[in-house]
């Protein structure tokens, strides 16, 4: 058979060389995060330094953890799995809201040599089971506010109660829900307070991990199908904190870091705990959902110097009542990232706030950012230049180089790359080809290094023989007025012809009258801004969006309702 050419990575001809390393990794041959993240800081003389904020929503006032009693808690954490017999290079599922438990137990995971594998906590009991024998766990750690969800999916479980193969083959279910939700006798279901009993105060040996051991699973963001497990390094992560938190962006020790995304998501477990962690600084963590409110609340508590962003927040932020006299000047920014930042958007946040808002684009297969517009330097509209220490290529289906300012798929290379998809050998071979990471992105970049995010292969529609980008018109809708939110797929007409659909959420307090005509309204206004062959045909009105596990708008939802076989306003699906 011939080679593909798309399977094959750039001329090197044609490219630049490959990024050196900054310097060799920690320890040399060995490097484990909890060492470099944590137990480092203690010997840096940190360990009374605030290392966490946790502000639990009924509360008034924040507990403060310093980073000895992190590093004390970890540990703990680290003596109940060995003594659950969790062995190294072995899968832990944690299943936690974010607080001083999640951190201590990821810490204390990445300490014995095991691989963290973090789930968004509130999935559907189905999507559980499934992530049980996709995992093949050996321990689930689960918050008790969730315990009957996870036991309903290991009952359902393949196998019986008495394969041999079932996994996870061990439940610790931390925290206080009241009653247990089920059955105390099953001798695989363990409670926190009694198997730490006893455990005592000794510092674990930290297990001697080498950078190119894996580390987490991070859950690809695709918006149109179920997730896949990418395996990250130890050494991944040590690289963009490098590059990106701290060369980049300059996180220091002052820093005190809020996130809107929740620790489970990659974006947040580098920005919001892995970054600050990094050099001594402080992040603030609280379990409940993000709500405009709530983030104004822990701005005016507690002054945060960075706010990890995403775009539908930024949204619900402007429009919050209020909002314009809020006192957001302790930020030194805030970044954005998951999903595109339209221009409208980031002008009436600068606009109302007066922070830079520094749009950028990351994957679970690089991690995290890699291409980011900088304080100081933010090209409105763009994704910014690339990290340095990484390298992009836009190259054409052929996977050679296209000139600037045309648009072509988006190849990236650098010391952060993921070792594969688990069990997906195909899309594996498919996506990471030599050193180079190849997604779905598409992208264009000017003559000055600038990258501007042009949307997804896959998400691009031919309408009347032109290509439209639904990123374009969703940028168009969301100057309206009325537009709280909107998301815009193809849908083919029973002619076999492809169609721009709108999915549209009103802004809070929209009038009676104005959402009876809202459909007419904003197809005249896409008319007005747009060219004809790329208005919405329909426009739709939700009372929310679908989401994914990581929170990013469901297109597949919404084309399956642009279809007629699904509901998207029907609750969370898993991505």
């Amino acid at each position: 058979m011939a080679a593909d050419p798309a399977m094959s990575p750039p001329d090197p001809s044609t490219l630049r060389p490959s990024p050196s390393p900054a310097g060799e990794p920690p320890g040399g041959d060995t490097l484990n995060l909890a060492e470099l993240f944590l137990d480092r800081r203690l010997r840096e003389g940190r360990g009374d330094d605030p290392a966490l904020y946790v502000a639990p929503d009924d509360e008034a006032y924040a507990l403060t953890w310093t980073y000895a009693e992190v590093a004390s808690l970890a540990d703990r954490f680290a003596r109940a799995f060995l003594k659950l017999g969790v062995r190294p290079e072995e899968r832990i599922l944690l299943a936690l809201p974010d607080g001083a438990d999640f951190v201590g137990a990821l810490f204390g995971a990445l300490k014995i040599g095991a691989v963290g594998v973090m789930l968004n906590p509130h999935l559907k009991e189905s999507e559980i089971a499934a992530l049980y024998a996709y995992s093949r766990a050996s321990l689930a750690v689960v918050s008790a506010s969730v315990e009957a969800s996870f036991r309903a999916a290991d009952e359902a479980s393949a196998g019986g109660a008495g394969s041999r193969h079932r996994w996870p083959s061990r439940f610790l279910v931390v925290g206080s829900a009241g009653e247990p939700a089920a059955d105390r006798g099953d001798e695989r279901w363990h409670r926190w307070d009694e198997i730490s009993a006893g455990l005592g105060d000794a510092p674990v040996e930290i297990f001697p991990s080498h950078p190119d051991d894996p580390a987490l699973w991070l859950f690809s963001g695709g918006t149109t199908g179920r997730p896949k497990a990418v395996v990250q390094s130890h050494g991944a992560f040590e690289n963009t904190t490098r590059l990106y938190a701290q060369a980049t962006l300059a996180y220091g020790p002052r820093d005190v870091t809020l996130s809107v995304p929740k620790l489970y998501f990659g974006y947040a477990t580098g920005s919001n705990l892995f970054f600050p962690f990094s050099v001594g600084g402080t992040a603030i963590l609280f379990p409940e959902r993000p709500t405009a409110a709530r983030l104004f609340d822990r701005i005016r508590r507690h002054r945060p110097t960075i706010l990890i962003h995403v775009p539908t927040m930024v949204q619900q932020m402007l429009g919050e009542p209020g909002a314009a006299g809020e006192d957001l000047s302790c930020l030194r920014f805030a970044t954005s990232a998951g999903e595109a930042l339209p221009v409208a958007l980031y002008e009436r946040w600068k606009k109302t706030f007066g922070v830079e808002l520094l749009d950028g684009l990351g994957t679970a297969e690089m991690w995290h950012v890699f291409v980011t517009n900088r304080p100081g330097d933010v090209q409105p509209g763009t994704l910014g230049r690339v990290v340095e220490g990484f390298e992009i290529q836009v190259c054409d289906d052929q996977g050679a180089p296209v000139p600037d300012g045309e648009v072509g798929r988006l190849w990236v290379r650098g010391d952060s790359r993921a070792e594969c998809y688990w069990q997906n050998a195909r899309r594996s071979a498919e996506a990471f080809r030599g050193e180079w990471f190849v997604g779905g992105d598409l992208v264009s970049r000017d003559a000055d290094g600038y990258v501007t995010y042009c949307g997804r292969g896959d998400d691009m529609m031919k309408v009347s023989g032109k290509w439209v980008a639904p990123r374009e018109v969703e940028g168009c809708l969301i100057r309206h007025p009325l537009v709280e939110e909107c998301a815009v797929v193809g849908v083919e007409t029973p002619e076999g012809l492809l169609k721009p659909q709108a999915f549209v959420v009103a802004v809070p307090g929209a009038s009676p009258e104005d959402l009876a005509t809202l459909e007419d309204t904003l197809k005249t206004w896409t008319l007005e801004h747009l060219q004809p062959h790329k208005h919405p045909r329909r426009i739709t009105l939700l009372e929310a969006m679908p989401r994914t596990h990581l929170g990013k708008i469901d297109r597949g939802a919404l084309k399956r309702r642009a279809a007629g076989t699904d509901d998207p306003s029907s609750g969370e699906s898993s991505g």
